[in-house]
C-alpha cells in the first residue's frame, strides 16, 4: 500500500511539475486544424513577401477588398485601433486581396494608408489568391460583370503566433479587447 501512496504522489509531483501550460484564448483556437499560413505574394511596394519573413512578430491577417463597402473598411479600423492599443512593433498586420483584378499595388498603397501605413497589403495572380484563400479557409465568390462586380467572402482575423503558425481565428465582429489580449499572450 505504501509503494502505491509513493507511485501517486510521484506522478502528482511529476504533473505538478509541468512547463507545459495550457493558455486559454478568446478566439477560436485553430491550431490542431496545422492550416499551411505559407505564401508568397507581393506587396504594395513590389516586394514578394512569404510568411517567413515575419517571424518574430505576431501576424494578423485580414483577406478582403478595396471596394468592399462595409466589412473590410470596419475590420481595418478595429485592426488600426488594436495596432494602436498593441502598441509595439511586435504585430504586422497583412491585408490579402481577394480582388487582384482591380486592388493593384498603388490601389492597395493608397488604400491600407487611409487606416495605418505599417499595414501591408498582399496581392498576386488570380491563381495565387486562390490558393492562399483554400488554405486559409475563406470562401471567396466574384459577384457580377464588368467594372461593377463585388466580391463575396467570409471575414475573419487571423491570428499567427511568433514562430509562423496560424493559431487563432475571430469572426467578423469580435470584440476588439479580447482580440488584443490574446495577441498579447502570444507576443510574451
Amino acid at each position: 500500500m505504501n509503494k502505491f501512496l509513493y507511485l501517486i504522489f510521484f506522478a502528482f509531483l511529476l504533473c505538478s511539475c509541468s512547463d507545459d501550460k495550457k493558455i486559454s484564448f478568446n478566439g477560436s483556437d485553430i491550431t490542431k486544424a496545422n492550416i499551411n499560413g505559407n505564401f508568397s505574394l507581393t506587396d504594395q511596394f513590389g516586394t514578394e513577401r512569404k510568411l517567413t519573413d515575419f517571424k518574430g512578430n505576431v501576424v494578423a491577417i485580414f483577406f478582403g477588398f478595396a471596394n468592399c463597402p462595409d466589412i473590410c473598411p470596419t475590420t481595418l479600423i478595429e485592426l488600426k485601433e488594436i495596432d494602436k492599443i498593441i502598441g509595439n512593433k511586435k504585430l504586422q498586420v497583412l491585408f490579402v486581396t481577394l480582388d487582384p483584378e482591380r486592388d493593384t499595388k498603388e490601389v492597395l498603397k493608397d488604400y491600407l494608408a487611409s487606416f495605418n501605413k505599417t499595414f501591408i497589403g498582399l496581392t498576386g495572380s488570380i491563381k495565387d489568391i486562390e490558393k492562399i484563400a483554400r488554405q486559409y479557409k475563406i470562401f471567396r465568390l466574384k459577384v457580377g460583370e464588368g467594372v461593377s462586380y463585388t466580391i463575396d467572402h467570409s471575414s475573419a482575423i487571423y491570428l499567427v503566433d511568433k514562430k509562423g503558425d496560424v493559431r487563432l481565428r475571430y469572426p467578423y465582429g469580435f470584440k476588439i479587447e479580447e482580440i488584443v489580449e490574446d495577441i498579447k499572450k502570444l507576443i510574451d
